[in-house]
């Protein structure tokens, strides 16, 4: 009896000291650290999308005060049923992974105008290649800051070989970007300014040439 009992005692201490070590290593298991990129997607709101049901905004360019571009979106990402007005004129169609030859011209409006929308998130969800960080001076503020270089593929795609070079601050929010086309022709510094908190989604509204006579900039914004 008294063998029974000490083996009753020793089975329930080891079983004890077994569940403390599980759930010491569940306490002390190190999450995976996450990438420069997720951090920046992250501090623009990435983890509030997958609450998101609707996106409305419009996507305006301006030039010498002069408006030559205006195109309202309605987007669905839990569907990717999107809804393109321009003018009087309204067009749908769903995105998936094969596009037909009808709805590409509204597809590589979508992806141009969302793409200025959300391009924090577009660094994880894209096959972009991305560069280690690394510390210059920003094109237009000419402060010191941190930045990335974004670069795509030199095939497929609308814009292929495009390169975009972000600029950070410690809060990870962009400051700048440089957008250089492929062909080594084009460089394109704007701001990122005039941020806004849409449903936890942290949106930049305005984007400006260095002198201002040019500007991107969004209107009508709703998350849903």
């Amino acid at each position: 009896m008294k063998k029974l009992i000490l083996f009753t005692f020793l089975f329930a201490a080891l079983t004890s000291c077994k569940n403390e070590e599980t759930k010491i290593g569940k306490e002390t298991a190190a999450e995976p650290e996450k990438s420069i990129q997720q951090q920046i997607a992250v501090a623009h709101g990435l983890n509030n999308f997958t609450d998101v049901e609707e996106i409305q905004f419009t996507f305006n360019v301006k030039v010498q005060d002069s408006l030559r571009t205006s195109r309202a979106w309605t987007w669905k990402p839990q569907t990717d049923e999107i809804r393109l007005t321009e003018g009087d004129i309204s067009q749908t169609y769903t995105k998936t992974d094969s596009i037909s030859e009808d709805d590409k011209q509204i597809d590589q409006k979508f992806i141009n105008d969302s793409y200025w929308l959300l391009f924090p998130f577009q660094m994880v969800w894209s096959d972009a290649n991305i560069s280690e960080e690394k510390t210059g001076i920003a094109p237009i503020s000419k402060e010191e800051m941190n930045y990335l270089e974004v670069s795509y593929k030199g095939e497929g795609g609308y814009t292929p070989g495009d390169t975009y070079v972000v600029y950070y601050k410690d809060d990870l929010l962009l400051e700048e970007w440089i957008y250089k086309s492929a062909d080594g022709k084009r460089e394109m510094p704007t701001t990122w300014e005039d941020f806004e908190d849409f449903e936890g989604l942290k949106i930049a509204k305005s984007h400006k040439s260095p002198d201002g006579s040019f500007e991107l900039f969004f209107t009508d914004i709703k998350v849903k």
